[in-house]
Formats: structure tokens, sequence, C-alpha cells
């Protein structure tokens, strides 16, 4: 029985986990969204919130507080000025989870963890989207590509 055994293990040394959880953490806030399996975000859920809470207190030791956990000073920074302001008439629940389907490679359970009031960003502002049919359209001309040189391959060949 589990009876008052708190947290996950994920199959980790607790020095590992922590690692873990402070990398999770750290591209969580970075990217506002992440790709993890379920049982990674369920666990690291609570932490994120708990950041985002000592965040809106905006003091000096909460900030430390912050650091020993997320210890890359350029996010601390970003989540102070700007994650704390978007959630500060929220009280809890920062963080979603959206399950996304089995991981392809062993059919882990694979989920977004996200920050709520994440802002959506355009798919035109990064040019993404006309990367994508470049690439299309060079896939397209290198098939012809391959099938002039079976032809010629042929004709050579005969």
């Amino acid at each position: 029985m589990r009876h008052r055994k708190d947290g996950y293990k994920l199959g980790r040394l607790t020095a590992h986990r922590w690692a873990m959880f402070r990398n999770m953490l750290v591209a969580l806030f970075q990217h506002e969204r992440i790709t993890t399996t379920e049982a990674k975000a369920k666990a690291v859920r609570g932490l994120a919130d708990h950041m985002v809470t000592l965040a809106k207190r905006e003091t000096l030791h909460a900030r430390r507080q912050v650091l020993s956990m997320v210890p890359d000073d350029e996010v601390v920074r970003r989540l102070f000025d700007t994650i704390a302001a978007r959630f500060g008439d929220r009280h809890g629940g920062y963080t979603r989870i959206i399950r996304v389907g089995p991981r392809s490679g062993d059919a882990a359970p694979m989920v977004l963890l996200e920050l709520v009031d994440r802002p959506e960003t355009p798919a035109d502002k990064d040019g993404k989207k006309g990367d994508r049919k470049k690439k299309s359209k060079r896939g397209e001309a290198g098939a012809g590509e391959k099938k002039e040189r079976r032809k010629k391959a042929a004709a050579a060949a005969s």
C-alpha cells in the first residue's frame, strides 16, 4: 500500500529526478509549452504552479526561492516580469495538461504541459509556414530529379 507516500519516483534517483524537474521548469517557462510524458507532467505541474505563485509575490526572498529551482537568470526574469503579471488575478491553476496520444517508440502516453494564459503566436510571424511550402516544393523537385536519373540510367544501360 502507498499510504502517506507522496510524489512520483519516475524510476530515477533523487538527484536525477530533481535535475530533470529543474530542466523541465526552465523549458516550460522559456517556451510556455512542452511535450512530455503524462507521469512527468503530473509530477512537475505542482512545482510549476508553485514557482508562479512565488513570482507573484515579487520579493527578493521569493526570487531567490525560484532561483533555487529554476537556475536560469533570464527565465526567472521573464517569469517575474511577464508571466506573473499575466496571472495576477488568477488564484492557482496556472498549467494545463492536454493529451496528445501515445509516443511512437514505446507507446508512452504523451501530453502537452502548457501555461493556461499562453498567448497564441501567429504562424506567419516566424515564417515557418512559408518554409514548409518551400520544403514541399524542394521535395517535389527532388522526386522529379530522381525520375530523370532513373531514365538516364535506363537509357545508358540499354
